[in-house]
């Protein structure tokens, strides 16, 4: 199960701290306004029942117990009847109002102790008041609290709806805390990866974020420990192609003539000849490709360039027709063309010792990006390869293996450098039909 991140953990948090907050304080409101409402709703009806209690008590004798009863003014939420010498006695026809009286509540009303209950009476709360009179006569009013159940409801619904608000602001909250915690952190991504586009001298501002301070100051450190190291890797890299360029002429001058006497040597030693003159040919590749490597920090020169025509003459120096090269959009891109033309050279080689020669090249430019594609007719390249393709030294079918073909192993790793150089990528893919497809997209080219 993926892991949330760190944003959505800080917002959910904070959505959850204001929830509980909110629907404990929504709990324990409610609780003392019921109990409030509850205990007022039950003064009023004793202050009621001992009123119309004394009213049917000075009645009594005078007057049937009956209309006695029907001169009460109970309203609508309040019913009354009378007990007496073992008969019950209402307003009006009973209907189930003597059943909702607990027999407890008589028993104690019976011995003389007024009694108050909650109760539940045809299926809605209620309240039973009991007024002793006389040891024979107990007066009962039944008040409905239908109306403070609602009143409860709505009260409920509020506080549920307050909660909700709460919890929905303390989201809203944790989002603008977490961007805001998270922004250091966003600016630190932003700064690796633009010392990962080539920006070296990129560096984040101690003073921006005072909290953050160490933070960003190992942050520096560490990207001038990486240049340093970089740059000195670069350096040696360079060092040993240029103490190597001169040996390799004169090992090369020196093989030139014996490839010119070949037809003068026997077959030993003019098969011997032949690989000392291509191994010294491979090995010069090799010193060039590790110079062109160390120099890969340099940033793309740009100008307008008319592509089509640097693609076909790319294609005339390696011996392919031109007639593969087709545009799609304007001639006319804003690239270094020095490093576009080299990159064309590399995928076409690359096409021409691996995949049986370039088929196609096709050129387009849109208004904000412009592709490159290589297409070949060859077995294609192995998804296990595909991620590693574009690293040093990798070559054939699997991942760093030295094939024994003339290949350095550095040709795609310079495509991808020159491609960064200018802000894009390099990617393979799988040609339809069979064979790869190498693409470079170059973002904001057009001049």
């Amino acid at each position: 199960m993926k892991k949330a991140g760190l944003r959505v953990r800080v917002i959910a948090g904070f959505a959850a701290g204001a929830l509980a907050l909110s629907a404990t304080l929504a709990l324990v409101s409610f609780q003392v306004i019921r109990q409030s409402l509850l205990s007022e709703r039950e003064r009023t009806a004793v202050r009621a029942a001992y009123y119309d209690a004394a009213i049917v008590w000075s009645g009594l004798g005078s007057q049937e117990v009956g209309s006695l009863l029907r001169t009460l003014d109970t309203g609508d939420s309040r019913r009354a009847v009378l007990y007496r010498d073992g008969e019950w006695y209402s307003r009006q026809a009973d209907t189930g109002v003597t059943d909702a009286i607990p027999v407890a509540l008589q028993r104690e009303a019976g011995d003389g102790i007024p009694s108050v209950q909650r109760v539940r009476a045809e299926g809605r709360a209620a309240l039973v008041v009991a007024v002793p009179l006389s040891p024979t006569a107990v007066f009962y009013e039944v008040d409905s609290l239908q109306e403070l159940d609602h009143t409860l409801g709505v009260l409920t619904a509020v506080l549920t709806a307050v909660a909700v608000s709460v919890a929905a602001l303390g989201a809203l909250l944790g989002w603008y805390a977490s961007r805001y915690v998270l922004r250091p952190l966003t600016r630190v991504a932003d700064a690796a990866q633009e010392i990962a586009g080539g920006a070296g001298k990129y560096r984040l501002d101690p003073a921006a974020e005072p909290d953050l301070a160490r933070l960003t100051t190992s942050f520096n450190h560490m990207v001038d420990e990486l240049q340093a190291r970089l740059e000195r890797d670069r350096r040696f890299a360079a060092d040993v192609s240029h103490e190597l360029r001169s040996p390799l002429q004169t090992l090369a001058n020196a093989a030139s003539v014996l490839e010119r006497r070949r037809d003068q040597l026997d077959a030993r030693t003019a098969t011997a000849a032949g690989l000392i003159t291509d191994e010294i040919a491979r090995f010069q590749h090799l010193v060039n490709d590790l110079l062109e490597l160390s120099r890969g920090d340099r940033p793309a020169t740009r100008a307008p360039v008319d592509l089509p025509e640097l693609a076909r003459r790319v294609c005339r120096d390696h011996r392919i027709s031109p007639d593969i090269v087709t545009l799609s959009g304007p001639a006319t891109w804003c690239v270094d063309r020095g490093r576009v033309g080299q990159l064309m050279g590399n995928l076409l080689e690359n096409a021409q010792a691996y995949g049986g020669g370039a088929v196609a090249v096709r050129l387009a430019l849109t208004a904000s990006t412009g592709r490159i594609e290589v297409d070949d007719e060859g077995p294609g390249v192995s998804p296990d390869d595909k991620p590693v393709i574009f690293d040093r030294f990798v070559r054939g079918r699997s991942a760093n293996a030295r094939a024994d073909s003339a290949g350095t192993g550095l040709g795609l790793a310079l495509v991808a450098q020159h491609a960064a150089a200018h802000g894009g990528t390099a990617s393979v893919h799988d040609r339809p039909g069979g064979g790869a497809r190498f693409r470079v997209e170059l973002p904001e080219c057009a001049p």
